[in-house]
């Protein structure tokens, strides 16, 4: 992978505020990076140091490994779930 882009992918999840949400796709998008897959793995290998919990799948729910500890750290931000599902349309981050 080219290493700019995994610097910029880390900058646009760096930039998700606190009580703000971001799908994969909408990080991929801003990035310039070629898919979502991609936002999963660089946080996969390299986001322990990341707010990766602001990142959600596209339907706005978690990956399911994580959806407990995730769901509890967007609380604490004041982001509510619906079961496990977060209300994209109104904490969704727009850049």
């Amino acid at each position: 992978m080219d290493e700019e882009l995994h610097e910029r992918v880390r900058d646009v999840i760096a930039s998700v505020p606190a009580g703000k949400v971001a799908t994969y796709g909408d990080i991929a998008g801003v990035a310039g990076a070629p898919s979502p897959r991609m936002i999963g793995r660089i946080l996969s290998e390299d986001g322990h140091d990341l707010p990766w919990h602001r990142i959600l799948r596209a339907n706005g729910t978690p990956a399911p490994h994580l959806a407990h500890r995730q769901l509890e750290l967007l609380r604490a931000e004041g982001v509510p779930a619906d079961g496990q599902k977060v209300d994209l349309r109104r904490y969704r981050w727009r850049v």
